[in-house]
Protein backbone atom coordinates (compact mmCIF):
# COMPACT_ATOMS: atom_id res chain seq x y z
CA UNK A 1 0.00 0.00 0.00
CA UNK A 2 1.46 3.36 -0.99
CA UNK A 3 1.11 5.95 2.28
CA UNK A 4 -0.83 8.34 0.70
CA UNK A 5 -3.02 11.35 1.97
CA UNK A 6 -5.99 12.07 0.67
CA UNK A 7 -9.88 13.23 1.33
CA UNK A 8 -11.19 11.32 -1.64
CA UNK A 9 -13.49 8.33 -0.76
CA UNK A 10 -11.54 6.02 -2.85
CA UNK A 11 -8.14 6.20 -4.89
CA UNK A 12 -6.46 3.94 -6.67
CA UNK A 13 -2.72 3.87 -8.04
CA UNK A 14 -1.66 2.07 -11.46
CA UNK A 15 1.92 1.96 -12.04
CA UNK A 16 3.11 0.61 -15.26
CA UNK A 17 6.82 -0.62 -16.29
CA UNK A 18 8.09 -1.29 -19.97
CA UNK A 19 11.38 -2.48 -21.40
CA UNK A 20 11.52 -3.11 -25.25
CA UNK A 21 13.92 -4.23 -27.03
CA UNK A 22 13.97 -4.90 -31.24
CA UNK A 23 16.83 -6.22 -33.08
CA UNK A 24 16.54 -6.44 -37.04
CA UNK A 25 18.11 -7.18 -40.20
CA UNK A 26 17.24 -5.49 -43.63
CA UNK A 27 18.62 -6.47 -46.95
CA UNK A 28 21.50 -8.26 -45.12
CA UNK A 29 22.85 -5.30 -43.07
CA UNK A 30 22.01 -5.19 -39.33
CA UNK A 31 20.17 -2.37 -38.46
CA UNK A 32 21.07 -0.24 -34.89
CA UNK A 33 18.70 -2.41 -32.11
CA UNK A 34 16.36 0.00 -29.84
CA UNK A 35 15.57 -0.14 -26.51
CA UNK A 36 13.42 1.95 -24.23
CA UNK A 37 12.14 2.43 -20.97
CA UNK A 38 9.04 3.73 -19.71
CA UNK A 39 7.96 4.15 -16.39
CA UNK A 40 5.17 5.84 -14.25
CA UNK A 41 1.83 6.04 -12.82
CA UNK A 42 -2.06 6.93 -13.58
CA UNK A 43 -3.90 7.60 -9.76
CA UNK A 44 -7.34 8.53 -9.55
CA UNK A 45 -9.86 9.56 -6.94
CA UNK A 46 -13.59 9.36 -6.44
CA UNK A 47 -15.24 12.03 -4.43
CA UNK A 48 -19.44 12.52 -3.84
CA UNK A 49 -19.84 10.37 -7.19
CA UNK A 50 -17.29 12.67 -9.07
CA UNK A 51 -14.27 11.30 -10.62
CA UNK A 52 -10.79 12.80 -11.72
CA UNK A 53 -7.54 11.45 -12.73
CA UNK A 54 -3.53 12.44 -12.75
CA UNK A 55 -0.96 10.61 -14.28
CA UNK A 56 2.82 11.34 -13.26
CA UNK A 57 6.12 9.72 -13.80
CA UNK A 58 7.69 10.60 -10.48
CA UNK A 59 6.93 7.18 -8.72
CA UNK A 60 8.47 8.80 -5.86
CA UNK A 61 6.09 8.65 -2.36
CA UNK A 62 5.70 13.08 -3.21
CA UNK A 63 5.33 12.25 -6.84
CA UNK A 64 2.37 10.30 -6.38
CA UNK A 65 0.85 12.39 -3.60
CA UNK A 66 0.80 15.19 -5.66
CA UNK A 67 -0.65 13.18 -8.79
CA UNK A 68 -3.81 12.24 -5.98
CA UNK A 69 -3.94 15.71 -4.67
CA UNK A 70 -4.57 16.31 -8.34
CA UNK A 71 -6.61 13.96 -9.19
CA UNK A 72 -8.87 14.93 -6.21
CA UNK A 73 -9.01 18.43 -7.55
CA UNK A 74 -10.39 17.23 -10.45
CA UNK A 75 -12.61 14.67 -8.80
CA UNK A 76 -14.20 18.09 -6.68
CA UNK A 77 -14.64 19.62 -9.84
CA UNK A 78 -16.39 16.92 -11.67
CA UNK A 79 -19.18 15.52 -8.75
CA UNK A 80 -22.74 16.78 -9.89
CA UNK A 81 -21.65 17.32 -13.11
CA UNK A 82 -20.60 13.87 -14.87
CA UNK A 83 -22.64 12.11 -16.24
CA UNK A 84 -22.43 9.10 -14.18
CA UNK A 85 -22.38 8.75 -9.98
CA UNK A 86 -19.53 7.15 -9.26
CA UNK A 87 -19.95 5.08 -6.08
CA UNK A 88 -16.77 4.37 -4.24
CA UNK A 89 -18.40 1.82 -2.06
CA UNK A 90 -18.85 -0.29 -5.66
CA UNK A 91 -15.22 -0.14 -6.21
CA UNK A 92 -14.33 -3.08 -4.49
CA UNK A 93 -10.89 -4.38 -3.53
CA UNK A 94 -9.47 -7.05 -6.10
CA UNK A 95 -6.44 -9.02 -5.32
CA UNK A 96 -4.41 -11.51 -7.79
CA UNK A 97 -1.69 -11.74 -10.02
CA UNK A 98 -0.69 -13.11 -13.37
CA UNK A 99 2.25 -13.47 -15.43
CA UNK A 100 3.01 -14.78 -18.79
CA UNK A 101 4.03 -18.14 -19.29
CA UNK A 102 7.68 -17.94 -20.96
CA UNK A 103 9.61 -21.55 -20.95
CA UNK A 104 12.69 -19.78 -22.44
CA UNK A 105 13.90 -16.35 -22.71
CA UNK A 106 15.26 -14.38 -25.76
CA UNK A 107 18.98 -15.45 -26.49
CA UNK A 108 21.92 -13.24 -26.46
CA UNK A 109 21.12 -10.47 -29.38
CA UNK A 110 24.25 -11.74 -31.42
CA UNK A 111 22.50 -15.67 -31.78
CA UNK A 112 19.33 -13.33 -32.56
CA UNK A 113 21.02 -11.10 -34.99
CA UNK A 114 22.28 -14.34 -36.38
CA UNK A 115 19.08 -15.74 -36.65
CA UNK A 116 17.33 -12.78 -38.62
CA UNK A 117 20.63 -12.91 -40.78
CA UNK A 118 20.42 -16.60 -41.81
CA UNK A 119 16.53 -15.74 -42.98
CA UNK A 120 17.00 -12.82 -44.78
CA UNK A 121 19.78 -14.30 -46.57
CA UNK A 122 18.04 -17.58 -47.60
CA UNK A 123 15.22 -15.35 -48.96
CA UNK A 124 17.73 -13.88 -51.80
CA UNK A 125 16.12 -16.67 -54.36
CA UNK A 126 16.75 -14.48 -57.05
CA UNK A 127 16.89 -11.17 -58.37
CA UNK A 128 13.24 -9.78 -58.28
CA UNK A 129 13.35 -9.98 -54.69
CA UNK A 130 14.24 -6.35 -54.08
CA UNK A 131 13.43 -6.42 -50.27
CA UNK A 132 14.25 -8.65 -47.42
CA UNK A 133 13.77 -7.82 -43.87
CA UNK A 134 13.67 -10.15 -40.48
CA UNK A 135 12.88 -8.60 -37.20
CA UNK A 136 12.26 -9.41 -33.79
CA UNK A 137 10.68 -7.59 -30.68
CA UNK A 138 11.17 -8.41 -26.76
CA UNK A 139 8.84 -7.03 -24.37
CA UNK A 140 8.55 -7.12 -20.92
CA UNK A 141 6.05 -5.25 -18.54
CA UNK A 142 5.06 -5.37 -15.12
CA UNK A 143 1.64 -3.41 -14.07
CA UNK A 144 0.69 -2.79 -10.38
CA UNK A 145 -3.21 -1.76 -9.33
CA UNK A 146 -3.51 -0.57 -6.06
CA UNK A 147 -6.47 0.61 -4.55
CA UNK A 148 -7.33 2.89 -0.80
CA UNK A 149 -9.80 -0.42 -0.46
CA UNK A 150 -6.74 -2.55 0.08
CA UNK A 151 -6.38 -4.08 -3.36
CA UNK A 152 -3.44 -5.30 -5.07
CA UNK A 153 -3.35 -6.86 -8.63
CA UNK A 154 0.08 -7.92 -10.02
CA UNK A 155 0.38 -8.74 -13.74
CA UNK A 156 4.27 -9.67 -15.61
CA UNK A 157 3.98 -9.94 -19.35
CA UNK A 158 6.11 -11.32 -21.46
CA UNK A 159 5.96 -10.73 -25.34
CA UNK A 160 8.75 -12.61 -28.20
CA UNK A 161 7.38 -11.71 -31.67
CA UNK A 162 9.16 -12.20 -34.84
CA UNK A 163 8.61 -10.45 -38.06
CA UNK A 164 9.68 -11.12 -41.47
CA UNK A 165 8.89 -9.96 -44.81
CA UNK A 166 10.14 -10.33 -48.51
CA UNK A 167 9.48 -7.73 -51.62
CA UNK A 168 9.42 -9.14 -55.27
CA UNK A 169 9.11 -6.48 -58.14
CA UNK A 170 9.20 -7.16 -62.02
CA UNK A 171 8.78 -3.84 -64.05
CA UNK A 172 5.48 -2.03 -62.42
CA UNK A 173 4.19 -5.41 -60.30
CA UNK A 174 5.05 -5.61 -56.83
CA UNK A 175 4.24 -8.51 -54.45
CA UNK A 176 5.08 -9.20 -50.48
CA UNK A 177 4.63 -11.97 -48.27
CA UNK A 178 5.01 -11.44 -44.84
CA UNK A 179 5.01 -13.38 -41.26
CA UNK A 180 4.38 -11.88 -37.76
CA UNK A 181 4.04 -13.72 -35.16
CA UNK A 182 2.04 -11.60 -32.25
CA UNK A 183 1.40 -13.60 -29.06
CA UNK A 184 2.74 -13.61 -25.58
CA UNK A 185 5.91 -15.91 -24.51
CA UNK A 186 9.25 -16.42 -24.73
CA UNK A 187 11.89 -17.12 -27.32
CA UNK A 188 9.75 -20.47 -27.69
CA UNK A 189 7.63 -18.28 -30.29
CA UNK A 190 10.18 -18.01 -32.92
CA UNK A 191 10.37 -21.89 -33.02
CA UNK A 192 6.27 -21.82 -32.64
CA UNK A 193 5.97 -19.24 -35.79
CA UNK A 194 7.49 -21.27 -38.23
CA UNK A 195 10.03 -18.47 -38.33
CA UNK A 196 12.94 -20.60 -39.47
CA UNK A 197 12.81 -21.52 -42.53
CA UNK A 198 9.99 -18.77 -43.79
CA UNK A 199 13.05 -16.25 -45.90
CA UNK A 200 13.07 -18.91 -48.67
CA UNK A 201 9.47 -19.89 -48.67
CA UNK A 202 8.13 -16.33 -48.28
CA UNK A 203 10.05 -15.33 -51.29
CA UNK A 204 9.21 -18.17 -53.30
CA UNK A 205 5.62 -17.04 -52.77
CA UNK A 206 6.08 -13.63 -53.54
CA UNK A 207 7.73 -14.93 -56.99
CA UNK A 208 4.90 -16.86 -57.35
CA UNK A 209 2.52 -14.05 -57.25
CA UNK A 210 4.36 -11.99 -59.51
CA UNK A 211 3.78 -14.87 -62.26
CA UNK A 212 -0.14 -15.10 -61.41
CA UNK A 213 -2.99 -13.84 -62.62
CA UNK A 214 -5.26 -11.33 -60.96
CA UNK A 215 -7.81 -12.26 -58.69
CA UNK A 216 -11.32 -12.35 -61.04
CA UNK A 217 -13.70 -10.52 -59.87
CA UNK A 218 -17.50 -11.55 -59.13
CA UNK A 219 -20.00 -12.66 -56.73
CA UNK A 220 -18.66 -15.88 -55.17
CA UNK A 221 -17.42 -17.76 -52.08
CA UNK A 222 -14.55 -16.84 -50.13
CA UNK A 223 -13.03 -18.99 -47.68
CA UNK A 224 -10.78 -16.94 -45.53
CA UNK A 225 -8.01 -18.64 -43.50
CA UNK A 226 -7.21 -17.45 -39.61
CA UNK A 227 -4.41 -14.91 -40.36
CA UNK A 228 -7.47 -13.24 -42.63
CA UNK A 229 -10.48 -13.92 -39.94
CA UNK A 230 -8.32 -11.83 -37.61
CA UNK A 231 -8.87 -8.57 -39.51
CA UNK A 232 -12.32 -9.64 -40.45
CA UNK A 233 -13.24 -10.44 -36.42
CA UNK A 234 -11.53 -7.32 -35.26
CA UNK A 235 -12.74 -5.00 -37.80
CA UNK A 236 -16.08 -6.35 -38.10
CA UNK A 237 -17.23 -7.81 -34.82
CA UNK A 238 -14.89 -6.39 -32.61
CA UNK A 239 -14.74 -2.29 -33.22
CA UNK A 240 -18.72 -2.34 -33.20
CA UNK A 241 -19.51 -4.13 -30.45
CA UNK A 242 -17.31 -1.71 -27.97
CA UNK A 243 -20.00 0.20 -25.69
CA UNK A 244 -18.53 3.36 -25.92
CA UNK A 245 -18.95 3.41 -29.69
CA UNK A 246 -22.75 2.33 -29.16
CA UNK A 247 -22.88 5.26 -26.49
CA UNK A 248 -21.51 7.53 -28.98
CA UNK A 249 -18.09 8.87 -27.39
CA UNK A 250 -16.08 7.61 -29.82
CA UNK A 251 -17.60 9.36 -32.50
CA UNK A 252 -15.22 12.62 -33.46
CA UNK A 253 -12.16 10.20 -33.80
CA UNK A 254 -13.02 6.58 -34.84
CA UNK A 255 -16.49 6.57 -35.63
CA UNK A 256 -19.45 4.99 -34.14
CA UNK A 257 -20.95 1.95 -34.50
CA UNK A 258 -24.17 0.60 -36.73
CA UNK A 259 -25.23 -1.50 -33.78
CA UNK A 260 -27.53 -0.06 -30.42
CA UNK A 261 -28.65 -1.56 -27.28
CA UNK A 262 -31.53 -2.42 -28.31
CA UNK A 263 -29.91 -5.31 -30.68
CA UNK A 264 -28.78 -7.44 -27.78
CA UNK A 265 -30.49 -10.68 -26.96
CA UNK A 266 -32.35 -10.10 -30.56
CA UNK A 267 -30.45 -9.71 -33.59
CA UNK A 268 -29.09 -12.10 -35.38
CA UNK A 269 -25.47 -10.93 -36.47
CA UNK A 270 -24.66 -14.02 -38.73
CA UNK A 271 -25.40 -17.53 -39.63
CA UNK A 272 -26.10 -20.33 -37.06
CA UNK A 273 -22.71 -21.18 -37.32
CA UNK A 274 -20.78 -17.90 -36.06
CA UNK A 275 -19.90 -18.44 -32.35
CA UNK A 276 -17.67 -15.34 -30.59
CA UNK A 277 -16.23 -15.01 -27.29
CA UNK A 278 -14.09 -12.54 -25.33
CA UNK A 279 -11.81 -14.37 -23.93
CA UNK A 280 -8.57 -12.53 -22.02
CA UNK A 281 -7.93 -15.65 -19.91
CA UNK A 282 -5.52 -18.19 -22.50
CA UNK A 283 -2.06 -17.81 -21.55
CA UNK A 284 -0.71 -17.90 -25.53
CA UNK A 285 -2.80 -15.02 -26.99
CA UNK A 286 -1.13 -11.71 -27.38
CA UNK A 287 -4.15 -9.60 -24.98
CA UNK A 288 -4.17 -12.07 -22.64
CA UNK A 289 -4.46 -10.89 -18.76
CA UNK A 290 -5.51 -11.94 -15.39
CA UNK A 291 -7.11 -8.00 -14.38
CA UNK A 292 -8.35 -5.66 -16.86
CA UNK A 293 -6.68 -2.13 -15.80
CA UNK A 294 -9.51 -1.10 -13.24
CA UNK A 295 -9.09 -4.72 -11.54
CA UNK A 296 -11.93 -6.55 -12.82
CA UNK A 297 -11.25 -10.04 -13.65
CA UNK A 298 -10.73 -11.89 -16.68
CA UNK A 299 -13.41 -14.29 -17.88
CA UNK A 300 -14.59 -15.60 -20.99
CA UNK A 301 -18.02 -14.37 -22.08
CA UNK A 302 -19.96 -15.12 -24.93
CA UNK A 303 -20.64 -12.09 -27.71
CA UNK A 304 -22.59 -13.77 -30.30
CA UNK A 305 -23.78 -17.22 -29.90
CA UNK A 306 -25.14 -19.55 -32.95
CA UNK A 307 -25.56 -16.01 -34.75
CA UNK A 308 -27.26 -14.17 -31.97
CA UNK A 309 -25.86 -10.64 -30.75
CA UNK A 310 -25.76 -11.57 -26.98
CA UNK A 311 -23.64 -8.96 -25.15
CA UNK A 312 -21.21 -5.61 -25.71
CA UNK A 313 -17.50 -5.21 -25.09
CA UNK A 314 -18.12 -2.96 -22.04
CA UNK A 315 -15.98 -1.86 -19.08
CA UNK A 316 -17.35 -0.76 -15.50
CA UNK A 317 -17.49 2.84 -17.08
CA UNK A 318 -19.73 1.87 -20.35
CA UNK A 319 -21.58 -0.84 -18.22
CA UNK A 320 -22.73 2.16 -15.50
CA UNK A 321 -23.61 4.24 -18.26
CA UNK A 322 -26.02 1.69 -20.52
CA UNK A 323 -27.13 -0.19 -17.67
CA UNK A 324 -25.79 -3.09 -18.95
CA UNK A 325 -23.52 -6.06 -18.50
CA UNK A 326 -20.48 -6.18 -19.88
CA UNK A 327 -16.42 -7.34 -19.84
CA UNK A 328 -13.36 -6.81 -18.25
CA UNK A 329 -12.16 -4.60 -21.13
CA UNK A 330 -11.19 -1.33 -19.60
CA UNK A 331 -7.24 -1.23 -20.75
CA UNK A 332 -5.02 1.33 -21.00
CA UNK A 333 -2.11 1.46 -23.60
CA UNK A 334 0.29 3.13 -20.85
CA UNK A 335 0.81 4.66 -17.38
CA UNK A 336 -0.02 8.28 -18.98
CA UNK A 337 -3.67 6.94 -20.48
CA UNK A 338 -6.81 6.46 -18.57
CA UNK A 339 -8.37 3.19 -19.56
CA UNK A 340 -11.28 3.14 -22.08
CA UNK A 341 -13.16 0.16 -23.68
CA UNK A 342 -11.15 -2.32 -25.85
CA UNK A 343 -11.19 -5.60 -26.88
CA UNK A 344 -8.65 -7.97 -25.62
CA UNK A 345 -8.80 -11.40 -27.44
CA UNK A 346 -11.57 -11.79 -29.34
CA UNK A 347 -12.12 -15.31 -31.20
CA UNK A 348 -14.41 -17.23 -33.05
CA UNK A 349 -15.16 -20.60 -31.96
CA UNK A 350 -14.55 -23.48 -33.82
CA UNK A 351 -16.71 -25.16 -36.15
CA UNK A 352 -16.81 -29.19 -37.53
CA UNK A 353 -15.57 -28.79 -40.92
CA UNK A 354 -12.46 -29.16 -42.15
CA UNK A 355 -10.39 -27.68 -44.52
CA UNK A 356 -10.56 -30.15 -47.25
CA UNK A 357 -14.14 -30.42 -46.50
CA UNK A 358 -15.13 -26.93 -46.85
CA UNK A 359 -12.89 -26.48 -50.14
CA UNK A 360 -14.53 -29.54 -51.94
CA UNK A 361 -17.97 -27.76 -51.23
CA UNK A 362 -17.09 -24.78 -53.12
CA UNK A 363 -18.28 -24.45 -57.13
CA UNK A 364 -16.09 -21.12 -57.74
CA UNK A 365 -14.52 -18.97 -54.49
CA UNK A 366 -11.14 -17.52 -53.54
CA UNK A 367 -8.71 -18.79 -50.63
CA UNK A 368 -7.62 -15.36 -49.33
CA UNK A 369 -4.69 -15.38 -46.25
CA UNK A 370 -2.44 -12.20 -44.93
CA UNK A 371 -4.28 -8.62 -44.47
CA UNK A 372 -2.40 -5.98 -46.70
CA UNK A 373 -5.16 -3.56 -46.84
CA UNK A 374 -8.35 -2.17 -45.34
CA UNK A 375 -10.74 0.02 -45.14
CA UNK A 376 -14.18 0.21 -43.40
CA UNK A 377 -17.03 3.01 -42.74
CA UNK A 378 -17.23 5.40 -39.35
CA UNK A 379 -19.99 3.33 -38.45
CA UNK A 380 -17.99 0.09 -38.65
CA UNK A 381 -20.57 -1.60 -41.41
CA UNK A 382 -19.31 -1.60 -44.87
CA UNK A 383 -15.74 -2.57 -45.09
CA UNK A 384 -13.25 -3.68 -48.37
CA UNK A 385 -10.45 -5.74 -47.69
CA UNK A 386 -7.67 -6.93 -49.29
CA UNK A 387 -5.06 -9.93 -48.97
CA UNK A 388 -1.55 -11.36 -50.13
CA UNK A 389 -2.51 -14.66 -51.41
CA UNK A 390 -4.96 -15.84 -53.00
CA UNK A 391 -5.69 -19.48 -54.73
CA UNK A 392 -8.66 -19.90 -57.03
CA UNK A 393 -10.95 -22.15 -56.25
CA UNK A 394 -13.35 -24.37 -58.97
CA UNK A 395 -15.32 -27.30 -58.68
CA UNK A 396 -13.65 -27.82 -55.18
CA UNK A 397 -10.47 -28.55 -56.30
CA UNK A 398 -7.34 -25.46 -55.57
CA UNK A 399 -6.42 -24.66 -59.59
CA UNK A 400 -4.13 -21.65 -59.03
CA UNK A 401 -2.31 -18.65 -57.35
CA UNK A 402 -4.23 -15.44 -58.14
CA UNK A 403 -2.50 -12.04 -56.99
CA UNK A 404 -3.97 -8.81 -55.46
CA UNK A 405 -7.28 -10.75 -54.17
CA UNK A 406 -9.82 -8.03 -52.50
CA UNK A 407 -13.28 -8.54 -51.06
CA UNK A 408 -16.07 -6.21 -50.07
CA UNK A 409 -19.10 -6.43 -47.90
CA UNK A 410 -21.58 -5.17 -44.95
CA UNK A 411 -21.06 -5.77 -41.29
CA UNK A 412 -24.79 -6.64 -40.88
CA UNK A 413 -24.99 -9.58 -43.40
CA UNK A 414 -21.60 -10.41 -44.38
CA UNK A 415 -21.11 -13.06 -41.43
CA UNK A 416 -24.94 -14.30 -42.20
CA UNK A 417 -23.56 -15.51 -45.62
CA UNK A 418 -20.96 -17.87 -43.51
CA UNK A 419 -21.83 -21.32 -44.80
CA UNK A 420 -18.91 -23.09 -42.58
CA UNK A 421 -16.94 -22.33 -39.86
CA UNK A 422 -13.55 -24.89 -39.44
CA UNK A 423 -12.84 -27.49 -36.93
CA UNK A 424 -9.79 -27.65 -34.47
CA UNK A 425 -7.23 -28.51 -37.24
CA UNK A 426 -7.86 -25.26 -38.95
CA UNK A 427 -7.97 -23.07 -35.79
CA UNK A 428 -5.17 -20.90 -35.27
CA UNK A 429 -4.18 -17.65 -32.83
CA UNK A 430 -2.88 -13.79 -34.02
CA UNK A 431 -3.55 -10.98 -32.76
CA UNK A 432 -2.24 -7.31 -33.49
CA UNK A 433 -0.14 -4.70 -31.47
CA UNK A 434 -1.39 -1.63 -33.16
CA UNK A 435 -5.07 -1.98 -32.49
CA UNK A 436 -5.51 2.33 -32.13
CA UNK A 437 -8.57 4.18 -30.72
CA UNK A 438 -9.22 6.95 -28.40
CA UNK A 439 -8.40 11.12 -28.09
CA UNK A 440 -5.05 10.83 -27.35
CA UNK A 441 -4.25 7.98 -29.65
CA UNK A 442 -3.80 4.33 -27.71
CA UNK A 443 -2.33 1.76 -29.55
CA UNK A 444 -3.26 -1.86 -28.05
CA UNK A 445 -2.68 -5.37 -28.69
CA UNK A 446 -5.59 -7.28 -29.40
CA UNK A 447 -5.84 -11.36 -30.10
CA UNK A 448 -7.61 -13.48 -32.06
CA UNK A 449 -7.98 -16.64 -32.38
CA UNK A 450 -10.15 -18.14 -35.30
CA UNK A 451 -10.67 -21.40 -37.64
CA UNK A 452 -11.00 -21.19 -41.31
CA UNK A 453 -14.18 -19.56 -42.53
CA UNK A 454 -16.08 -20.21 -45.71
CA UNK A 455 -18.75 -17.60 -46.93
CA UNK A 456 -20.95 -17.60 -49.77
CA UNK A 457 -21.72 -14.91 -52.14
CA UNK A 458 -19.37 -12.17 -51.59
CA UNK A 459 -18.68 -9.55 -53.88
CA UNK A 460 -14.49 -10.08 -54.96
CA UNK A 461 -12.49 -8.34 -57.02
CA UNK A 462 -8.51 -8.32 -58.70
CA UNK A 463 -5.95 -5.82 -58.24
CA UNK A 464 -7.56 -4.19 -61.96
CA UNK A 465 -11.17 -4.37 -60.61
Amino acid sequence: MYPLRTSADFWSVRRQDERRETFSVRQDTVEPPSFSLDRGAMVTAIVDGGYGYCATGDLSTAGLQAALDRATEWAHSTKGKSVVHFDAASMGAPRGEYETRASSLASASGAVLDLLAAECKKARIDDRIVERFAALEVIEEERQYVTSTGGEVKQRFRYTVPHLRVTANQGTDTQSRSLDYARQGGFENVERSGFVGSGARLADEALQLLGAPNCPSGKMDVLLMPDQMMLQVHESIGHPLELDRILGDERNYAGTSFVTPEMFGRYRYGSELLNVTYDPTPRDEIASFGYDDEGAAAEKVWLIRDGLLVAPLGGRLSQLRAGMAGTANSRASGWNRPPIDRMANLNVEPGASSLDEMIASIRRGVLMRTNVSWSIDDSRNKFQFGCEWGELIEDGRRVGVVKNPNYRGVSATFWRSLRAAGDKSTFEVHGTQYCGKGEPNQAVSCGHAAPACWFSDVEIFGGEG
